[in-house]
């Protein structure tokens, strides 16, 4: 392993498993992964196999059984509630297959949003989201509500609100799964694109092999285990 100077996360021995009163599902069975700073991952497999699953992990939303996952120079897994909030909120940027933008907001007020959970001031905040919109090519829906956008528009909303406090790691789970194959190519290459401008370390689950092939490292999720991928 390198040394974790240059790693942006690392996953030791991860394991999840999922109880129900018929069985228990083996989802992760000793996962490790790492990635370095300011590359991007792409994560595939089949459905149900663990790839949300393991995000959320990564990501702070859900734990592991056991293992560990060590991230912004600590060992996230042994956190509390509220050092796993701040962890999240200064660190990661959600990426969800759905946008999940509040609809009497505009997009612009949707960007801003988690800078105010933060304690960002409203004017740096506002400079911050319009920027972040301008790079996106939205600039001029700001001051649109999401139903006013499209679709392939409102996921570039929620690409630019996971990059306004300016995280270090960026969980997309199927950030192009609504979309159709032209709004995917956008959506995939801006996101990509604006995660290499800002240095930012990218982590993709999708099962759309075009998105994929654009991530600089690419694993298969399968049988609780990750393995790079062919090709």
């Amino acid at each position: 392993m390198r040394i974790l100077n240059d790693i942006a996360i690392r996953a030791e021995r991860l394991v999840k498993n999922y109880v129900t009163p018929g069985e228990t599902l083996k989802i992760l069975q000793g996962l490790d992964f790492e990635i370095e700073k300011s590359a991007s991952a792409a994560i595939c497999g089949q459905s149900g196999c663990g790839k949300s699953t393991l995000l959320n992990i990564l990501g702070g939303l859900d734990t592991a059984d056991s293992g560990k996952v060590i991230a912004a120079g600590q060992d996230i897994s042994k956190l509390g509630e509220p050092a796993l909030s701040e962890y999240r909120k200064k660190n990661v940027g959600f990426i969800f297959q759905f946008h999940y933008l509040l609809k009497d907001f505009t997009a612009l007020e949707n960007v801003m949003l988690p800078a105010f959970m933060t304690g960002i001031k409203k004017r740096a905040a506002l400079e911050r989201a319009r920027g972040l919109l301008a790079e996106l090519k939205l600039i001029e829906r700001a001051n649109h509500l999401p139903a006013e956008l499209s679709g392939g528009e409102r996921q570039r909303v929620a690409v630019a609100r996971a990059l306004i406090n300016d995280p270090e790691i960026i969980l997309a789970d199927e950030p192009t799964g609504n979309l159709d194959p032209e709004h995917t190519g956008v959506v995939a290459d801006l996101l990509f694109g604006i995660a290499r401008k800002f240095g930012k370390t990218l982590i993709v689950v999708t099962h759309d092999a075009r998105v994929a092939s654009r991530a600089s490292r690419r694993f298969t999720l399968a049988f609780g285990a990750l393995t790079p991928a062919e090709g």
